[in-house]
């Protein structure tokens, strides 16, 4: 990964020179004296340049960003997976049980860290543009700091996204904290704040080049953010802007104008798909297996913005692969794994029924010890790792923006807009269902045809296309949903704790004949149907439908939600007592 020959020590002092930067823990916006080098020695060359963006991209890393808090912490309890469990410890479990309060131990450096990358990416928005060799530099001069100013918009936009979905309004920023004569900020408006990001994103999509224009900048092969990443996030906020969210006055709302925003997100995704520089890896497997999990750039471009991992630091890596997959303390409902078909190939890629035993074998588990299965210790190689390592840091990429994600927002786009699903829409959801399918769609099925059908197959597509990839919590936030997906799973877990239909006709065991592969479980009876009388000779089981499913961990999934208020968190106590002009909203 090509992030790697980069010292971080040598970013941060980069950075660290500049300006005043939001570095403690414990005091928002509490600021270091400036050193002896200034903006011309950071922004003196291209180099130096590149160095300050990279730092930015860091502030997305470690175990405060997508390393583990942001990509594994956040996103759950959400309908698919149950975060780590218990409760009551006023850290990681009270976050998955939305049992928050502003003084959970969880909340300050994440929030402290996203404003960081802010005040990183504005000293090179403000700098950048300033240097001289930015219009009179050579052709590639001009063009790498175009792209590279262009980046810098892309993670600002980023960083605020983060902080928008979880918190709300916050206090926003635009310029380097050295320029701002008071740093006690106010709130900003969520509305403001997509809006101002909006705008930056469509300036960042005419300087960053498609992928197949960056070879005449440098090396194709990193995790450098692309024209159809920025189209992409692009998109996305658009959607978030013209969907729900939980106001100051404590109510899910949404703006009056919000199909102008499935618009944009609607002309992005088109422009992306048309440009024909992305694709979806024909192997839903091999996307993870062979690539994310390998340590590799896959060919396709199908992960179209990824944070890139390495240094086995807690301020440069992951825990991907460590806290989650086979044996972590991220947990699949079993709900879930019957959301899908049987011939959907993403289930076995999605959810892994295992854990891995100290001799690389696996051990079969039972449906309440169900593991999301996209980062697993199993499949990493490039180099191959030994089960028994007790590192905690694989180097393992966070992918925050898919192809697929582009096809069904822009079926989703599609649909809001015509009332109903187009040509293009079905189109574009079919991509991803015929990969799931192995191109089979006879067993894909037909999309429905009516608006709010097709609505509901999106909503359903996403959830088992996006499994454990942080997203499904802040979708159904969106599409004002979160409480009722939470209450149906609980719903439907005491059905199949109970043997009630649907869930009366599947095994109360599973058979798996013994074997040493330290890839996958021979499975050799049905999940859909009932256990064979006889069992098969030779084969072993693990306790499957049982009416212990409703009861321990799972009985305390999502138990403190409260709808028009656990849609966002609490600001950390430690910044508002920082903070005099910082408020606490939402019922907190």
């Amino acid at each position: 990964m090509k992030f790697k020959s980069i010292p971080y020590i040598f970013i941060s002092a980069a950075l660290a020179v500049v300006a005043l930067e939001i570095t403690s823990c414990k005091n928002w916006l509490t600021v270091n004296p400036v050193s002896s080098f200034g903006p011309d020695a950071v922004f003196g060359t291209v180099a130096n340049a590149q160095k300050a963006v990279f730092g930015a991209y860091q502030e997305l890393a470690g175990d405060q960003g997508y390393g583990i808090r942001l990509s594994m912490y956040y996103p759950y309890d959400d309908d698919c997976i149950m975060g780590a469990g218990g409760d009551g410890d006023n850290d990681r479990r009270d976050l998955g049980r939305y049992n928050l309060t502003a003084g959970n131990a969880q909340l300050a450096k994440p929030f402290n860290q996203l404003y960081a990358g802010i005040e990183r990416a504005n000293q090179c928005i403000k700098y950048i543009p300033q240097m001289s060799l930015y219009k009179n530099g050579t052709e590639q001069q001009q063009g790498e700091l175009k792209r590279l100013y262009g980046e810098a918009l892309t993670l600002r936009a980023q960083f605020y996204f983060e902080l928008v979905t979880t918190w709300g309004d916050v206090p926003a920023q635009w310029i380097p904290s050295a320029d701002i004569p008071d740093l006690f900020l106010k709130k900003t408006s969520r509305d403001t704040i997509y809006t101002h990001i909006l705008n930056d994103l469509n300036t960042a999509e005419a300087l960053v080049p498609w992928p197949s224009g960056v070879s005449a900048l440098g090396d194709a092969n990193d995790e450098r953010i692309t024209k159809g990443a920025v189209k992409g996030l692009r998109a996305r906020v658009a959607l978030f802007a013209g969907g729900y969210s939980l106001k100051t006055d404590n109510k899910m709302e949404r703006v009056a104008n919000y199909k102008q925003f499935y618009e944009i997100a609607d002309t992005e995704c088109e422009s992306v798909i048309q440009s024909g520089e992305y694709s979806l890896d024909p192997s839903f497997q091999d996307l993870w297996q062979n690539q994310l999990d390998a340590h590799k750039i896959d060919p396709y471009h199908e992960i179209m913005f990824q944070v890139a991992m390495a240094g086995a630091t807690s301020a440069t890596d992951s825990k991907l692969g460590y806290y989650d997959g086979p044996g972590g303390s991220l947990t699949a409902l079993p709900t879930y794994f019957y959301m899908f078909d049987s011939a959907d190939t993403r289930r076995d890629v999605t959810i892994a029924p295992y854990k891995i035993n100290s001799d690389n074998t696996l051990a079969p588990s039972g449906i309440t010890a169900l593991y999301d299965g996209k980062f697993r210790r199993n499949w990493i190689t490039n180099p191959t790792l030994d089960i028994g390592n007790k590192a905690q840091n694989f180097g393992l990429n966070w992918p925050i923006l898919r192809y697929s994600d582009v096809l069904l927002m822009y079926a989703e786009a599609e649909n809001e807009l015509h009332q109903g699903p187009t040509p293009q829409a079905i189109a574009a959801y079919n991509q991803v269902r015929s990969r799931a399918f192995a191109g089979n769609m006879n067993g894909a099925g037909t999309p429905p045809s009516d608006y709010v059908g097709f609505f509901s197959a999106i909503i359903k597509e996403r959830a088992l296309e996006f499994g454990g990839e942080g997203q499904r919590k802040y979708n159904l936030i969106r599409w004002d949903s979160l409480g009722a997906k939470l209450a149906e799973r609980k719903q439907q877990m005491q059905a199949m704790s109970q043997g009630l239909p649907p869930y009366n006709t599947l095994p109360k065991n599973m058979y798996y004949m013994p074997n040493t592969s330290t890839t996958t479980v021979d499975w050799v009876t049905s999940f859909y149907q009932p256990a064979p009388s006889i069992p098969p000779a030779g084969a072993k089981s693990v306790s499957w439908i049982t009416s212990s499913i409703w009861s321990g961990n799972l009985a305390k999934y999502a138990e403190g939600f409260k709808y028009d208020h656990s849609e966002l968190y609490p600001i950390p106590q430690s910044s508002v007592d920082a903070n005099p002009n910082l408020t606490q909203d939402y019922g907190y």
